[in-house]
């Protein structure tokens, strides 16, 4: 199952927001729950599949504008750069699509490859929003479901090493080490990777 069915199984459209997830599975747990459908085995088997769906997206979901302007996981919101350093502050290398069809979509069933461009705006999204953990999570899973494909495990590298900047940033240090080794680990032969990662662990040392 691909993140569209997942979407379907809610009635919702793909991109669907966070918001639109949770009031969708609200709605419809409330009517296929089995306590109020007992004996129903139709019931039953669509509750199992609503909850299976809410609990993949509620992880990898868009959150809405208002709700994204404070990450939940940030205790502080981050300063505002002052300085021109901060202002010429790297952000990194992106995550990027060669134009479809690629060469590697060849290998692919059409469902696998709505599921890798699925994944990827899902991706663009939480990076945008800064929802590390998230984006990790969906990244890793593509991941295992295409463990050949070199432009997975290069999404899979930049978002390691966008994580790791983060941290930084957080100042939890040995973390953030963690998450860059695993960046340049992922996709070795990745330059600009490289720079950026070699770039992030000089602000380590300066800083720390």
């Amino acid at each position: 199952m691909d993140i569209a069915d997942y979407y379907r199984q809610l009635g919702l459209k793909s991109g669907a927001s966070l918001s639109q997830v949770k009031a969708a599975y609200r709605q419809l747990a409330r009517q296929y729950h089995p306590d109020v459908n007992p004996r129903n085995e139709a019931a039953k088997n669509k509750f199992i599949a609503i909850t299976e769906a809410y609990k993949f997206l509620v992880s990898v979901a868009v959150p809405d504008v208002e709700e994204s302007k404070v990450p939940n996981y940030t205790k502080q919101p981050a300063a505002t750069p002052t300085s021109e350093a901060a202002k010429t502050q790297p952000q990194g290398v992106k995550v990027t699509r060669k134009q479809w069809p690629t060469q590697d979509s060849e290998k692919f069933s059409t469902a696998e490859e709505k599921l890798k461009q699925d994944c990827y705006f899902q991706l663009q999204q939480l990076l945008k929003y800064q929802r590390f953990p998230r984006a990790i999570a969906l990244v890793e899973g593509l991941a295992q479901r295409m463990p050949d494909d070199a432009e997975v495990r290069q999404w899979q590298a930049i978002v390691y090493q966008r994580w790791g900047r983060h941290l930084i940033g957080e100042k939890q240090v040995d973390k953030a080490r963690i998450y860059l080794k695993k960046a340049v680990k992922t996709d070795p032969h990745n330059r600009a990777l490289w720079a950026e990662v070699e770039r992030d662990f000089r602000r380590l040392e300066k800083i720390y």
